[in-house]
């Protein structure tokens, strides 16, 4: 576990004072103090985590990961399982939400095969983290073990790691995978002390009966893996996914990194769960980038403390929702960087 304990040792606390000069900043611009509300607030959490009030404009990546997950076989889910592995095949052409919106923000899209039913071999561009075909049924045990549990949360430190050496300065985050949402709300169940039927949605828009199934399946998964809140890995082990395991890392090490991290809905979320449990300190670098219809999104912002930026009704994932806030990123840099002061502007400051 040396590589995961090493990150988790190098995650400092955000730099409050940073934040501080940059509220500071905002208010010498023409304008009534605070107006531009959570843009500047935006901003001042961007400062602390780069530890500076002149931030640059950073290069943007996206990670999404994918991975099959064996509670698929309890009718969890309207997809069938095949379609993780044909969308990843879809990012990879370019074709997907999640491509369209990344060429857009003008963001790199990064896939990663956690583990698919057939490995996706031979395309370049999605890479290989894959840990098995898909994880195990959980309502029969453990979705996986916890060495390779730590395996993938490893996998996911160091793609974070080859992005901050290449240069990316703003990593969001994104997922597919077929019956993921059921892990999730497991996940987040067990980790925000919530009823099941409190937490679970409807994932890829199943109906009442699927709904019930969904519960059912994760209700026997609790009894049958007794997931231990208290150690993250035990959870993330016995009721979460190979990608969701990836997506902690991700978060890890980007923000081992001093990377300030746009988490996309309800699997990033879940992810981390993990993350801020391992590293409570992770929590100050994150930005939740939208509130997802998915009922168990909202016990994960209030246990993160997090205010969505946007809440435009999405379920997709795939990153969809990070990549929007980066506009609103990049918006509250250029506020500070572009904006005139008061006195160069020749306009009245009156304090207010």
């Amino acid at each position: 576990m040396n590589l995961l304990a090493d990150t988790c040792r190098a995650i400092v606390p955000v730099d409050d004072e940073a934040a501080r000069r940059m509220r500071q900043c905002l208010d010498g611009k023409t304008k009534p103090r605070g107006s531009l509300g959570m843009l500047e607030d935006l901003a001042c959490q961007i400062a602390s985590i780069y530890g500076t009030v002149s931030p640059p404009l950073p290069r943007k990546a996206v990670v999404v990961m994918a991975a099959d997950h064996g509670v698929a076989e309890e009718g969890v889910s309207a997809y069938p399982a095949e379609v993780t592995a044909q969308m990843m095949r879809n990012f990879a052409a370019g074709g997907a939400a999640i491509n369209v919106l990344a060429r857009q923000a003008e963001a790199r899209v990064v896939v990663v095969d956690m583990g698919a039913k057939s490995p996706i071999q031979g395309i370049v561009k999605i890479l290989n983290g894959w840990l098995g075909p898909g994880t195990a049924n959980f309502t029969r045990g453990p979705a996986m073990s916890k060495d390779t549990a730590v395996r993938g949360v490893e996998i996911g430190i160091g793609v974070a790691a080859e992005l901050a050496a290449d240069g990316i300065g703003l990593i969001g985050v994104g997922d597919m995978g077929i019956a993921n949402t059921t892990a999730a709300s497991a996940l987040t169940a067990v980790l925000c002390g919530e009823a099941v039927e409190r937490v679970t949605g409807r994932g890829t828009g199943i109906d009442d009966a699927g709904w019930q199934r969904k519960v059912r399946a994760i209700k026997q998964a609790l009894t049958v893996n007794r997931p231990d809140p208290a150690d993250p890995l035990d959870t993330l082990a016995k009721v979460g996914g190979f990608e969701i395991a990836g997506l902690a890392g991700v978060l890890l090490g980007a923000v081992a990194r001093r990377i300030p991290v746009l988490l996309d809905g309800f699997i990033t979320g879940a992810a981390a769960l993990i993350a801020a449990r391992l590293c409570p300190a992770v929590r100050g670098y994150l930005i939740a980038s939208h509130r997802s219809v998915e009922p168990g999104h909202q016990a994960i912002l209030r246990d993160l403390g997090l205010r969505p930026l946007l809440d435009l009704q999405m379920r997709l994932g795939e990153g969809t929702g990070a990549v929007l806030a980066m506009y609103l990123v990049e918006a509250s840099l250029r506020i500070v960087r572009e904006m005139t002061t008061f006195p160069a502007a020749g306009v009245t400051d009156t304090g207010v």
